[in-house]
């Protein structure tokens, strides 16, 4: 379901993600990355950053994937997922 006007599209946890994150989603190696890990990324980031663009960077650990670490790319809204994926060059 597209929610009007914002481009984004709403996945059964009612996470609001963009066109160009569903598409990047069906990667290889990005189709193991669950909603779970997104989500709690985006509400308890180990690190934020705010891009030039006014997006918002977020990282943090997940157990599950042997302690990767995923960078989450939200829009400026805060909530808008626009980009998942594990960042190997994350530097603590």
């Amino acid at each position: 379901m597209q929610e009007e006007g914002f481009g984004c599209i709403l996945v059964p946890a009612d996470m609001k993600t963009t066109q160009y994150f569903q598409y990047t989603r069906q990667r290889p190696d990005r189709v193991m990355i669950l909603d779970e890990w997104i989500e709690r990324v985006a509400k308890n980031p180990l690190r934020e950053e705010v891009q030039g663009d006014g997006r918002i960077r977020r990282w943090a650990r997940i157990v599950e994937m042997e302690n990767r670490v995923l960078r989450v790319i939200l829009l400026e809204d805060g909530e808008t997922v626009h980009n998942a994926f594990f960042d190997r060059n994350f530097k603590e």
